[in-house]
């Protein structure tokens, strides 16, 4: 069965398909569509060039470009996609190319633009109350993540240890750890760091943490001893001097300017 949606609709699904499918529109549709594969390989083809689609690749047609897309053959293909409305042009966040392709290499990256997917999937069918809305702040966020990988020339495994870093600020963390998620040696990992953001992994997180620190002293009433072990600090004086380091004053010095 064929459903037709209005033009400024957002309607999405989640297909698994043997090499059989295909999808040929010579003319495109009049919205976006956004595609990103979970498993198998897929394919998407124009002008003779064929792009194979693999596991974190993402790929967006935009209003008005050729469809031609299918499973490749001898695969399955799983993927997430989602039609939206050209208003979202507003946002910026677009890019100028009329098929765009980008891969996210990390598996955290990846379950967050696959779990945002399902939270469309989940509004638009349900299509509650501001389910619209709740649509659209999801694939703002898909196309956020896609525009920060674009404009942030940089190796993905460092994107993946500093969203590590910022996942995991409050608990124990050991660069041998780290360094094994992201499949490096510690000392290769810390150099790629450093020269990559500027900062050692280390200074990188106390600066996440103290940076975290100054908004929850400025806005959430909390003490600065409470301030320091809910940002994962285990030693107050540590805490003192890293606030010093990266705020140019200690934490009582700066709670008494708050006041």
């Amino acid at each position: 069965m064929t459903l037709e949606y209005e033009f400024n609709e957002l309607f999405a699904g989640h297909y698994h398909e043997p090499d059989t499918y295909v999808v040929k529109r010579p003319q495109g549709r009049s919205d976006w569509l956004v595609m990103f594969t979970l498993a198998g390989e897929g394919y998407v083809q124009r002008d003779g060039e064929v792009q194979t689609c693999k596991a974190g690749d993402l790929i967006l047609l935009a209003p008005g470009s050729p469809h031609h897309y299918g499973t490749q053959p001898a695969h399955t293909w799983e993927f997430l996609w989602a039609h939206f409305p050209p208003i979202f042009t507003e946002t910026s966040l677009l890019p100028q190319e009329d098929q765009f392709y980008l891969t996210f290499e990390h598996e955290s990256i990846r379950d967050r633009v696959s779990q945002a997917f399902n939270r469309i999937l989940a509004d638009s069918r349900e299509r509650g109350e501001y389910w619209f809305e709740l649509c659209s702040s999801s694939l703002r966020e898909i196309l956020l993540l896609m525009a920060q990988k674009t404009r942030r020339k940089m190796d993905p495994r460092i994107e993946e240890v500093l969203h590590l870093l910022s996942r995991f600020m409050r608990e124990p963390i050991r660069i041998e750890d780290l360094a094994r998620s992201v499949g490096l040696s510690p000392s290769r990992l810390s150099h790629l760091f450093k020269a990559g953001t500027g900062y050692s992994i280390i200074d990188t997180l106390n600066r996440m943490r103290i940076q975290q620190a100054v908004l929850m002293l400025e806005h959430n009433g909390r003490s600065a001893s409470e301030v320091c072990y809910d940002v994962g600090f285990q030693n107050y004086n540590h805490f003192t001097n890293q606030f010093r380091k990266w705020h140019g004053m200690t934490p009582s010095t700066f709670m008494k300017n708050q006041r």
